[in-house]
């Protein structure tokens, strides 16, 4: 490559997320339905509470955010960005 030169644009996978995961731990009821949709993102572990194992995932995990926010029966998961 010449000086000067650029390599192109980064992965997607090095690429900060614009979206992040929020959850309202008030409304939250560990039920985990949110880690059957995405277990990359959601854990509830055996003290029976609900970690977020990345708050900002990487944008190719959208459309399972989406869903989480969707089926959480009890609304406690938004999205930003």
């Amino acid at each position: 490559m010449s000086e000067g030169a650029t390599a192109g644009p980064e992965p997607l996978a090095h690429r900060v997320s614009a979206m992040r995961v929020v959850v309202d731990f008030d409304k939250c009821k560990s039920n985990a339905v949110c880690m059957t949709i995405a277990p990359e993102v959601f854990e509830v572990r055996d003290d029976g509470y609900l970690y977020i194992l990345q708050e900002e995932p990487p944008e190719a995990l959208r459309p399972a955010m989406e869903r989480c926010v969707r089926e959480c029966p009890t609304g406690a998961i938004s999205i930003e960005g």
